[in-house]
């Protein structure tokens, strides 16, 4: 985390400036007592008292201003921390391709997301200056107790001994038991925002109480996890606390004999024991500084887990801008295979896609079909071989300029929660209203016209308060809205009718004109849109044609569209 607190490093330093000063008005203070007790009092001479008096209560307002400085100072520090890592830990999930997040579990990086960069900040905004305070102090004052007694310090320092032992034994413990709970903090999110995503078909099937179990499950390992970090601070925090009252204890016994004999002064063993009880917290919250210290490392290990992650789909060194596309579409020997994967998605594909073509992808369900539209904007990257736009390969040009040229709409069309506007401004920013409406009447989204406030209707998490075929328009409209000179659909039309169906390829038939197009089929009637077609077998180019050609032709193509069935009367 040290490049993050980098630009604080002034803060930093006057906030440690401060701390140490206000660490050494408040051991002066027992110091000052003992004057006070050894002198003006044991005198006799009260007019002696007021002076040394003033200067203890001049001690105690300094310690309390530096130390509301620093506080002040710390919760910017801590604040701008947090704002910078959370801003980076996003903007790294957003470079980090598809394939991480299909392995990845929502839950997991919610948490890292808000619950550990929390963590780390509260770590640093109270428990590690805790921690400076309690070094310096534990200096200042260790020095000032040999100053005043070296037989009593040692005596001081060999009951405390032990500390460092039960600190080593205790931090090599809690460093599993941390890292299990903040694990099984992400797995309970994964499963309650799953749950929440999920509530319709959970209703639908009535498996409210099989999903209530499964979360039960999760929160009751949570519980144990937690249950063991409690049990382990609970055995190590008391024997933690008992050690400053020992080495109290020890100090009244031999400074009380000492002061009887004569050997030390009474304001001296006053203010030796102010200074042993000044330890008392610094040594009390060892315990929750070495707790909460390791959990602050175990969640930075954790959001190091991601951002650490290499983006595999990359912008390279020397990527050049695509000012203007032809939208000429070629896949040369393409091949793709997902990660751990022990076969290839694609393999070997060889195909080309004229500018302002619109090409129908049809294979059976795994057989490759969005695994190939989705190299085109390189939301993958191929394993081998290479995708080319205009002849140049697309992992030589920019992400932003490609993805630019690119537009897609998938078959499972996910709105944000915003307003039908803002859902389609994803498209094109900069697009005005009248383009919006353009785009809508594309999609046959007309609908839009009787939400109760139009354009400015907020469809809900994911657009779930829309029906399904209003989501696929949406979704289709909102690649339209950017005018593309590449347009990939995944299958866009499968929750429409086959009427609404219909008058969407008459019209976007018209509106694709020039514009290059890679169409994912499942059904025959979306081949409609096509000039052409291109059958994959097992991720393999089987052949390539008009549609009435390979019908008459190919065994295996009138077998996936099921062409080949009799109608049932």
């Amino acid at each position: 985390m040290r490049p993050y607190l980098r630009p604080h490093a002034r803060r930093i330093t006057f906030t440690v400036a401060a701390s140490a000063v206000g660490m050494v008005a408040a051991v002066a203070v027992p110091l000052q007592i003992k004057r006070m007790i050894d002198g003006p009092l044991a005198e006799g001479d009260a007019a002696g008292v007021l002076p040394l008096s003033l200067l203890v209560l001049a001690l105690g307002l300094t310690e309390t201003l530096l130390a509301m400085t620093r506080r002040l100072t710390l919760a910017r520090i801590a604040a701008d921390f947090e704002r910078s890592v959370r801003d980076d830990l996003y903007l790294h999930l957003q470079r980090l391709p598809v394939e991480f997040h299909d392995e990845w579990h929502s839950g997991q990086l919610l948490s890292r997301a808000m619950t550990d960069i929390q963590t780390i900040r509260r770590f640093i905004a109270f428990w590690l200056v805790v921690l400076v305070l309690n070094a310096i102090g534990f200096v200042a004052i260790v020095v000032q107790l040999f100053r005043l007694n070296v037989p009593l310090a040692v005596l001081a320092l060999a009951v405390l001994a032990p500390i460092t032992w039960l600190c080593f034994r205790f931090d090599r413990r809690y460093k599993v038991v941390s890292r299990t709970v903040q694990d099984r903090q992400g797995d309970l999110t994964t499963v309650a925002e799953e749950a929440a995503a999920g509530v319709r078909v959970i209703k639908a099937f009535g498996r409210s109480g099989l999903v209530s179990s499964h979360y039960r499950d999760r929160a009751e390992r949570l519980r144990e996890a937690s249950l063991s970090s409690f049990d382990l601070r609970a055995r190590f925090w008391p024997v933690i606390d008992q050690l400053p009252n020992a080495a109290l204890a020890a100090v009244l016994l031999v400074g009380g004999i000492a002061v009887g004999r004569g050997a030390l002064s009474l304001g001296g063993l006053v203010a030796f024991t102010s200074l042993v009880l000044m330890l008392i917290w610094p040594i009390e919250s060892l315990g929750w500084i070495l707790a909460t210290g390791q959990e602050a490392a175990t969640a930075a290990r954790r959001i190091y887990e991601v951002l650490d992650t290499e983006p595999r789909v990359a912008e390279r060194a020397g990527a050049v801008e695509l000012a203007g596309a032809g939208g000429a579409v070629s896949f040369r020997n393409a091949s793709f295979s997902y990660p751990g994967s022990p076969g290839w998605s694609l393999a070997g594909v060889d195909l080309d896609v004229a500018p302002g073509e619109t090409l129908a992808v049809v294979g059976a369900t795994g057989s490759g079909k969005s695994t190939l539209l989705a190299l085109v904007p390189r939301l993958y990257d191929v394993t081998g071989g290479a995708v080319l736009l205009d002849g140049r390969d697309v992992r030589s040009l920019t992400l932003a300029s490609l993805r630019g040229h690119v537009a897609i709409a998938f078959d499972q069309a996910l709105l944000f929660s915003a307003s039908v506007r803002e859902n389609l401004r994803f498209g094109d920013p900069g697009a005005a209203d009248d383009e919006l409406w353009e785009a809508l009447a594309v999609a046959r989204a007309g609908f839009v016209r009787d939400l109760p406030w139009g354009l400015d209707t907020r469809v809900g998490e994911q657009g779930l308060s829309l029906s399904g075929g209003q989501r696929q328009r949406l979704a289709l409209a909102r690649a339209i809205v950017a005018k593309p000179r590449v347009l990939v659909l995944d299958d866009p039309l499968s929750a429409l009718d086959v009427h609404t169906e219909a008058a969407v390829e008459r019209a976007l038939a018209t509106a694709l004109a020039g514009t290059t197009t890679l169409l994912a089929v499942h059904r025959p009637s979306t081949l409609a849109l096509a000039d052409r077609v291109a059958l994959l077998v097992d991720g393999r180019l089987d052949a390539v044609g008009r549609h009435s050609d390979l019908a008459a032709t190919n065994a295996a193509y009138r077998a996936v569209l099921g062409l080949d069935r009799v109608p049932v009367r």
